[in-house]
């Protein structure tokens, strides 16, 4: 029996975290939806839609940066990071993850990925 309690005990110590982990679901939206009918009534319906789950992204060189696949995304400033250098005009320094990446302002597309630069 001491044997079975502490087998359940040590696969319940396991299994928290992975059962703890965040989803990576977007918060779900509620949608109103009102209609006329020709007889003057009017019909309001509620509907509860849940997106997606988001699918993160490992930026490569020429791809079209697009923050919505960011993790943690936020602009950052390159003098903060010894190992960064000045972006050339034009471009700034972002952050996905841990990760820096040289995007260009106008057009979007990824110029360089600095993997690990960011804790």
């Amino acid at each position: 029996m001491k044997k079975f309690i502490l087998a359940a005990v040590a696969v319940s110590m396991v299994a928290t975290p992975v059962l703890a982990a965040p989803q990576n679901y977007r918060p779900t939206q509620t949608q109103t939806v009102v209609k006329h009918k020709p007889n003057g009534t009017v019909v309001v319906k509620k509907k509860t839609v849940r997106q997606a789950p988001v699918q993160y992204r490992n930026w490569k060189k020429g791809q079209r940066f697009d923050s919505r696949y960011a993790r943690n995304y936020r602009q950052v400033d390159y003098r903060q990071y010894r190992n960064l250098k000045a972006p050339p005009r034009g471009y700034r320094y972002v952050q996905s993850g841990n990760d820096a990446v040289l995007v260009g302002i106008t057009s979007g597309i990824v110029a360089a990925v600095f993997a690990n630069m960011l804790r």
